[in-house]
C-alpha cells in the first residue's frame, strides 16, 4: 500500500492561506479524512442509482458547504460531473459564486472541465482519492 501524502508543503499552504498539515492528525486533516468518506458514500450512491462512480465534496474550513454524486448519467448532462455539481450546491447553499479559500475534495482527478470551474469559483485547493493525494490550486 503507498503511503499517505502528507499534504502541501509550508510554502503552498502559505501562498494560498490554508492552514499547514503536518505529519499527525489535525482538525484539517481530520475534516480532509472525514470530506473523503462522504465523497465515497455520494460515490457509491451514484453507482447504486444508475450512474458514475464519482463523489465530491466542498470543504469551507472543516464544514461541508457542498456535496454530491456524478448525475451525469441520470440527469443526462454531460456536465453534470460530481465536482460540479458539489461546486453548484456549495454556491446555492452560500447564496456566493465566490468559494474563496474552500477545498474541492474528490474521489478522482477533477477532469479540466471541473478543474477550470473551481478555478472560476475560487477553490483554493482540490485534494482527490483514497490517498488524499493534493492536486494544489485550479488552474
Amino acid at each position: 500500500m503507498p503511503p499517505r501524502h502528507a499534504g502541501p508543503s509550508r510554502r503552498d499552504c502559505l501562498i494560498a492561506g490554508l492552514p499547514l498539515l503536518g505529519a499527525g492528525a489535525t482538525a484539517q486533516g481530520n475534516a480532509l479524512q472525514q470530506a473523503m468518506r462522504r465523497a465515497e458514500t455520494l460515490r457509491d450512491e451514484a453507482l447504486r442509482g444508475g450512474d458514475q462512480p464519482y463523489g465530491a465534496v466542498v470543504l469551507q474550513g472543516d464544514r461541508v458547504v457542498g456535496a454530491a454524486p456524478s448525475r451525469v448519467v441520470t440527469t443526462e448532462d454531460p456536465t453534470a460531473h460530481a465536482e460540479m455539481e458539489a461546486i453548484r450546491d456549495a454556491a446555492r447553499r452560500l447564496r456566493t459564486r465566490d468559494l474563496s479559500g474552500c477545498v474541492l475534495v474528490s474521489t478522482s482527478r477533477p477532469c479540466r472541465m471541473c478543474e477550470a470551474a473551481a478555478g472560476w469559483a475560487g477553490i483554493a485547493r482540490m485534494v482527490y482519492g483514497d490517498a488524499l493525494t493534493d492536486a494544489g490550486a485550479p488552474r
